[in-house]
């Protein structure tokens, strides 16, 4: 596959394609802190890049050695990512509802902090596993640009909804926080939806 102006335009329109769960993801983090240094902001668009760009390779790599196995673990995936989002969106509910005192006292253990992050970049991005089927006529170079303009159109997005998140949090004061939660759940429950029919 050569690598030409076409292959760059629908590597981008790919990723915008792919970004849009993590895009309304990082919009409920930036909800949840609207406070987020930008050394953050950065760290939440690179986690969601990272993975947008390690899906597609996986898949890729899956095509290429067990596609038999990944292909029976596909119907499985809209769970997993509507289990995942659950979670996080409930547990920022619920984080959202508490007292004003016990949100102060909580304000250092922000939802971002340890696995959560992680959590919510194997979520939006678990469903571009399946862009390795796709690419799968791609010799491996060509599967490895794709991927990493797939990941940098994530990153741009991804920063842009943190920013938006932040100052609609600022906005919205105490409640920011359930509305972000509300919006994970959402999310998580579009991906089951379009992904079980």
């Amino acid at each position: 596959m050569s690598i030409g102006f076409m292959f760059v335009v629908n590597s981008i329109l790919f990723g915008v394609g792919l970004a849009m769960d993590a895009f309304s993801v990082s919009v409920a983090n930036g909800l949840n802190e609207p406070n987020m240094p930008a050394r953050r902001v950065l760290l939440v668009a690179g986690t969601f890049a990272l993975f947008q760009t390690a899906m597609p390779l996986a898949g890729w790599l899956c095509v290429h050695s067990i596609a038999e196995a990944f292909q029976a673990f596909q119907p499985f995936i809209p769970w997993i990512a509507l289990a995942l989002l659950l979670f996080i969106g409930i547990k920022m509910i619920r984080e959202g509802l508490q007292e004003e005192t016990e949100r102060e006292e909580e304000e250092e253990k922000k939802l971002l902090r340890g696995g959560a992050l992680l959590v919510q970049g194997i979520a939006t991005s678990i469903d571009a596993l399946s862009v390795g089927f796709t690419i799968a006529k791609y010799d491996l170079l060509s599967a490895l640009v794709e991927a990493v303009i797939i990941g940098a159109v994530t990153f741009g997005i991804c920063v842009l909804g943190v920013k938006l998140g932040k100052r609609l949090g600022l906005k919205l004061a105490g409640k920011a926080s359930v509305f972000g939660g509300i919006i994970l759940i959402l999310i998580g429950l579009e991906i089951f939806i379009t992904g079980v029919f």
